[in-house]
């Protein structure tokens, strides 16, 4: 048949609550085949628009009825339910199925986008799979053709970190299956994989629901992270007709594919770190879209495109869903919200990608004797070829250890295939009734059904993931008088066993004491939380209480018996919210009521790091790696740039050697991906690899070289310049919870040019007196005392002033805790503006203090474990210990610009108080004074110029004042002499004589008012 282009269709579903509490907008939009998306950081810009072969809307426009069931809420509503997604995808793959055509379908997009909901669904809302496989069956129950007869085989692996379980396996090997080509069709294949007949959907229910509690418990175990797995349903749907010549089989392969999250490693902080590898969280994923852009490019026409299907165990597997024989769909799950846009426009272009991709499917039919005789005929020649020996075509340029090594390998590929065939006939000379029965008769022994039943009734535990579709599948009941919780290695073997980290041979012990139980550790250290609190004795459980096991076995206790909860349980418990409590119980404030978007920003990133934190220092912990693992809120104070930027609160995680006491803070990304990295240690070391306990440095993940640490910073702010007074104080040092760490002694002060002092006088009442005027300060850090000894290995301090973009930085001085550095340096600002006002009176220099860190031992702490120097830690530093961390404004840095509001409050109360003084003295000279030298208007001016004086005029007009007060008393005198004279008429020499020295005596008044007015 011609090529046929990989169907590809968009899906956006509702907000989440999580979304609607930060307030998001919705970025997509949906005409017919059409879908946009909008960047919110630039509202002006065009819309991105991508075209697909169905877009389907699931944001809003619909109700819930009372069956839990979603449907349009009108008639004209655009909402697309499940029955609609599944009547034009699921149907055509239902129908190709029929016909004799492979076919794939699989979910893309970024965890919690709605890949699981449009491919499984949840409740009464079942996705494409459980609809298919229904359908599917009630097609065959409804066949009336006795000469037509259906198989139905199901199978569901997991592909985590590159390695292959298979779900319906109890016994997987460490490493995994092995995924092998076969040199016939070229297909890869997984060896030893389990096949189970079905034949209903029930059936088929049952085998999904044996392989998510499987997945859920490994995951758990292995410490994996759900959202970098993927998952793959395969159902092999034969159907066997009679015909004149004999029987046909007409075959089909259906592969339903649920992708691991698209998501990468935050890049803040991630970038740059030297272990860069672990920054693609998903090899597998990373190579699909390798594959998925070598075809599209072959699709368009170009040569020597080398499709790299090799590059990954996911890309080998779906080699035919992809290019090959197979009808191909897509369905891509989008996030509505203007958080995950990038992440949502990167699913959209992958998607783009993959409609250009050309398959070119053929119907499966064979006749049943050729099959069979084709099988035995190829099993001869692999027999003769092991008989025979190996034989290499090209030998040339090999050593002889690379001969062997080669004929090793193609050993094992001939036995794999001789096994694959063998299993192949066995199964047609086996009845296929017989085979059902079998597998009908394994399932009714897994006895869940009969969980599922007694729960009701029996009290019990259920498990919580953070993968909503993982919780709850996983049930443990508690029968018995004295449940034992443990490894199963423990002797006598635990009634439940748990493996993973931090879970003791003899965890826990569970004891009935009438309708109640009681928990308590069977071995002292055992960690056992009870609603995010650890016990140490013996605890009463309640209804719905949580019990967290180790590092990551969370369970919800059910007590039908004694339904009574303790106060403020929610009816519903959810893997947040029992995280939310741990986080509190750790002393985080998680009530998201009166905060920012960035707060809750910074809240959400805590509930998601404290878990992941715990997970890798158990790891530390069981490998011994003497280092010790913290989620800390770093202050908009405590961080580079300090206030005078917009920064918001950031999550960090603190790593600290438990044997030296050296630091080092890791931002999210960079934290996340050492996490991977660590993930796969670990599973190496689960898988036997002994030689992950002895990698080299670099390669180590705990490793990191030493640093300059942050040991704490001080805010100087700066309103005392704005009125052009000095600053010189003891600042005290704090670390990023707010702790004392020392003192630090800084003077800013205004200047000369020439980095001169002013007058110690020089003072202004109004900023804008400043505007327009050059100005120049400097800035003298002078010395400093820090509490903690380790850092007189070296100090230094950094600052950065105004828009600067490099730091002023101080020698760094060693061998003292207090060093004196006596660094100044001078900043000129040309002309003073508006913008300069508002940095004084709203911004701050943050100095960062600098301690050197240095890679040696504490001889007392090599030889304890990692477990003893965690609790030796946590037991020397109490005082430490968080409590109830607000994700509000930094307090700290509020006192700080207090303190310096306070100082300018009291030099401008000083200066008022010198002017108080001032006008006391004039009024008490008035008052002094006879009634007849008393003249108000020279008294009020000289009030009114003491009143509105400023800094260094302020001597200078007392003293003109003063001058002034006496000239007019001249003036007076003058003036009575003249009256006398005039009286005595002597007119015209008095007057000539009094004229002049009117003249004189006026010409002063006028010099000494001009002063005063000035």
């Amino acid at each position: 048949m011609p090529d046929e282009s990989v169907k590809v269709a968009v899906r956006v579903r509702p907000f989440n609550q999580r979304e609607k509490d930060r307030g998001s907008k919705c970025i997509i939009g949906m005409d017919g085949g059409q879908t946009t998306i909008s960047n919110p950081e630039a509202t002006g810009e065009e819309p991105k628009k991508f075209a697909f072969d169905y877009s389907y809307w699931s944001h809003s426009g619909f109700i819930e009825r009372e069956d839990m069931v979603l449907e349009p809420d009108k008639p004209s509503s655009k909402y697309a339910s499940q029955d609609i997604v599944f009547k034009d995808l699921g149907q055509g793959v239902l129908d190709n199925a029929f016909e004799g055509y492979n076919c794939s379908l699989f979910a893309y997009g970024q965890t919690g986008s709605g890949k699981s909901f449009s491919m499984v669904g949840y409740g009464p809302n079942r996705g494409i799979v459980p609809i298919t496989c229904d359908e599917l069956f009630k097609t065959i129950h409804a066949n009336k053709d006795p000469n037509r007869k259906f198989e139905v085989t199901f199978s569901m692996l997991e592909i985590y970190n590159e390695q292959v379980r298979d779900l319906l396996s109890k016994d997987n090997p460490k490493g995994g299956l092995q995924v092998r080509q076969n040199p016939k069709l070229g297909l890869f294949y997984v060896q030893s994989q389990k096949k189970v007949p079905v034949g209903s959907y029930d059936e088929i229910a049952k085998r999904m629901e044996q392989g998510t509690a499987s997945r859920t418990v490994a995951s758990t175990a292995m410490n994996a992270t759900s959202s970098r797995a993927h998952t793959v349903v395969t159902i092999v749907f034969d159907q066997i007709i009679k015909g004149d010549e004999g029987e046909t089989k007409k075959s089909s392969v259906m592969n339903l594919v649920d992708l691991a999250g698209s998501e990468r490693a935050d890049s803040t902080g991630a970038t740059g770190d030297r272990l860069k590898e672990g920054a693609n969280i998903n090899k597998s994923l990373s190579a699909l879209g390798n594959v998925i852009s070598a075809l599209a490019d072959l699709s368009m026409g170009k040569k020597k495109i080398m499709v790299p299907y090799r590059d990954s165990v996911l890309t080998k597997l779906l080699q035919n869903a992809l290019g090959g024989n197979s009808k191909t769909i897509m369905i891509a799950a989008l996030s509505p919200a203007d958080i995950n846009y990038d992440e949502t426009l990167g699913t959209l272009r992958y998607a783009d990608r993959a409609k250009k991709i050309k398959n070119k499917a053929v119907v499966n039919e064979n006749p049943m004797d050729k099959l069979i005789r084709e099988l035995r005929e190829e099993n001869d020649r692999l027999k003769a070829a092991m008989t025979g020996g190996v034989v290499l075509a090209d030998q040339k340029n090999m050593s002889k250890e690379e001969i062997e090594k080669m004929k090793k390998e193609m050993e094992e590929e001939i036995r794999a295939q001789l096994m694959a065939n063998s299993d192949a006939l066995q199964e047609q000379t086996v009845s296929w009734d017989d085979r059902l029965k079998e597998s009908r008769k394994e399932t009714d022994e897994d006895g869940s059904s009969g969980v599922q039943k007694k729960k009701q009734k029996v009290p019990h535990f259920y498990n919580l993931n953070e993968d909503p579709m993982l919780s709850g599948v996983v049930v443990y009941l508690l029968e018995k008088d004295k449940v034992m919780v443990g490894r199963t290695d423990a002797d006598p073997k635990p009634d439940i066993v748990l493996s993973g980290l931090s879970i003791l041979k003899q965890h826990a012990v569970i004891a009935k004491k009438g309708k109640d139980f009681e928990i308590s550790q069977s071995t002292p250290g055992a960690k056992i939380k009870v609603n995010g609190v650890p016990i140490s004795g013996s605890h009463t459980m309640q209804h719905l209480d949580r019990i967290l096991y180790g590092s990551n076995h969370l369970y919800v206790f059910v007590n039908p018996v004694n339904p009574v909860s303790a106060p403020d349980t929610p009816k519903e418990v959810s893997y947040n919210f029992a995280q939310s409590e741990i986080a509190k119980s750790k002393g985080f404030n998680t009530d998201g009521k009166g905060l920012t978007k960035d707060q809750i920003q910074a809240q959400e990133q805590v509930l998601e790091l404290l878990p992941m934190v715990s997970e890798v220092n158990a790891i530390s912990e069981e490998l011994d790696k003497k280092r010790s693992f913290e989620v800390i809120l770093m202050s908009a104070a405590a961080q580079e740039g300090g206030l005078m930027t917009e920064k918001s609160t950031k999550v960090m995680i603190k790593m600290k050697n438990l044997v030296n006491d050296n630091t080092w803070l890791w931002e999210r990304g960079k934290f996340m991906n050492r996490r991977y990295l660590i993930q796969d240690l670990y599973q190496n070391f689960l898988n036997g690899d002994e030689s992950c306990l002895n990698l080299p440095k670099e390669e180590d993940p705990f490793w990191e070289p030493t640093e300059d640490v942050l040991i704490g910073t001080a805010n100087v702010f700066l309103q005392s310049l704005a009125y052009a007074l000095d600053f010189d104080d003891r600042l005290c040092i704090t670390d990023y919870k707010g702790q004392e760490e020392g003192n630090l002694y800084v003077t800013v002060s205004p200047c000369a040019q020439n980095g001169k002092p002013l007058d110690e006088d020089y003072f202004v009442d109004d900023p804008c007196e400043l505007l327009g005027k050059p100005y120049h300060l400097k800035v003298m850090v002078r010395t400093a005392d820090i509490n903690k000894s380790r850092f007189a290995r070296g100090i230094k301090v950094r600052y950065k002033f105004y828009k600067d973009t490099d730091y002023s930085e101080t020698p760094m001085i060693k061998g003292t805790l207090s060093p004196e550095f006596n660094n100044s340096k001078i900043f000129s600002l040309p002309s003073i503006c508006q913008d300069h006002l508002d940095f004084f009176e709203t911004n701050c220099i943050t100095f960062m203090v600098y301690g050197i860190q240095e890679d040696t031992a504490e001889p007392t702490r090599g030889t304890k474990t990692t477990k003893q120097l965690r609790e030796d830690d946590n037991r020397d530093k109490p005082e430490l210990r968080r409590r109830n961390t607000s994700f509000a404004l930094d307090t700290g840095a509020d006192q700080s610009q207090l303190k310096a509001e306070y100082a300018v409050l009291v030099r401008k109360f000083d200066r008022l108080a010198q002017k108080e003084k001032r006008l006391q003295q004039l009024c008490s000279e008035w008052n002094s004074k006879p009634t007849g030298e008393k003249q108000f208007e020279p008294f009020y001016r000289a009030v009114t110029a003491v009143a509105k004086s400023t800094g260094t005029r302020l001597k200078t007009r007392v003293q003109t004042l003063q001058k002034t007060l006496e000239g007019y008393k001249d003036v007076h005198v003058l003036q009575a002499q003249r009256a006398v004279q005039m009286k005595n008429g002597s007119a015209t020499k008095s007057g000539g004589s009094g004229g002049s020295s009117g003249g004189s005596s006026g010409g002063e008044q006028q010099q000494s008012k001009a002063c005063v007015i000035q």
